[in-house]
């Protein structure tokens, strides 16, 4: 017995040796990472380094995670190939970046008049998103994961004020993403610069209007000193960055490494979420007490009735050209409607009710 026993105990052991795969349990994995942000660049940069601090915590260092900013790898918006060919092992951006090389990357970042915060993540997570976003992914080497959400985004600075649909026509504004051919659609002429170029855009006029983020970057950046009307927002109700992931980098990675990355940026993107909120109130304040030009507007009527008109128009060109779209399309409405009903009952009915209480 004490024989069968001892064997037995072996069997267990070497089982659970071999089962490990062929890393160790103490071998160390350096990764690198290169985001779209510059050096030290607030909220957005704070996302990837909090996540990297996580990972290696929690592994004991077994995990480390180099961040490469753009101003070291010279390729803000290059990040996507980068990684699909294995020049990084990791990215983080924003989905919507790479709407050019595969469209169907867009509907993970926001969608115009789509979700909230809450809601997109509830999609993510419990309602299918993540695995329609590993769909679109699997076929480039990568694996996608949530990176931190804004929240409601601001719709733009303006040097002019938007009293019709009118003043749009021909108007230049850097607006990303499918929000961005909405825009198109109404007149405007959109396009794409990266984040460190936005100020000197708009100072020497090559683009007349800038949509960023919201108070807490959009400050920073000094847009409150070039133009005096600020939008509020339509177009990116929730919108969530991305971590990449290499497909063969990820496959190497022992199990308990990979479910400590995971954790990892889930943490993150939820700390960035929060940060955001707490970031753009402070910025807020700091806007109405110093800089008493900046006029907070809602765009008008007519202008929002066109681009909800446009938004509808190209979903269903979308959906009906491309399959896979039309599957993420359906999702993303489904789970709107659903959600919405909760969030009008609970959430909206609870501003409404504060909202009277201090007329």
């Amino acid at each position: 017995m004490k024989i069968r026993s001892a064997l037995a105990a072996l069997a267990v052991t070497l089982a659970t040796a071999f089962s490990a795969g062929p890393a160790s349990a103490q071998e160390t994995f350096t990764l690198r990472l290169a985001e779209t942000w510059g050096a030290n660049f607030p909220i957005f940069g704070d996302a990837s380094k909090n996540m990297a601090a996580m990972a290696e915590k929690m592994s004991n260092g077994r995990l480390k995670i180099r961040i490469d900013s753009a101003n070291k790898h010279k390729a803000a918006l290059g990040v996507f190939d980068m990684v699909k060919a294995g020049q990084y092992d990791m990215g983080h951006s924003a989905s919507y970046y790479w709407k050019g090389k595969v469209p169907n990357t867009l509907f993970f970042t926001s969608m115009p008049f789509g979700m909230t915060a809450d809601e997109q993540y509830a999609w993510f997570y419990h309602g299918g998103g993540m695995e329609l976003m590993q769909e679109v992914y699997e076929p480039h080497n990568m694996l996608s994961f949530p990176g931190g959400n804004t929240g409601v985004q601001m719709g733009g600075w303006f040097r002019k004020e938007i009293k019709s649909l009118e003043d749009l026509k021909g108007l230049k504004m850097r607006i990303p993403g499918f929000q961005g051919e909405v825009f198109a659609e109404v007149g405007v002429n959109p396009t794409n610069i990266a984040p460190g170029e936005l100020y000197t855009a708009l100072e020497r006029g090559t683009i007349d209007a800038v949509e960023w983020v919201g108070p807490a970057l959009d400050l920073r950046l000094g847009f409150q000193q070039i133009a005096d009307y600020y939008y509020t927002g339509w177009h990116e109700p929730a919108t969530e960055l991305q971590f990449l992931v290499n497909q063969k980098v990820w496959d190497k990675l022992p199990a308990d490494l990979k479910e400590i990355l995971r954790v990892s940026m889930r943490t993150a993107a939820y700390d960035m979420l929060i940060h955001s909120v707490h970031e753009n109130s402070k910025a807020w304040a700091t806007i109405q007490e110093k800089h008493p030009n900046v006029q907070i507007k809602n765009f008008p009527d007519d202008v929002l009735t066109a681009m909800v008109k446009a938004n509808d128009k190209l979903l269903a060109e979308a959906a009906k050209g491309d399959a896979q779209a039309k599957k993420i399309i359906d999702s993303q409405a489904m789970y709107l409607k659903n959600t919405r009903n909760y969030t009008d009952i609970s959430l909206r009915a609870y501003l409404n009710t504060m909202a009277k209480l201090n007329e």
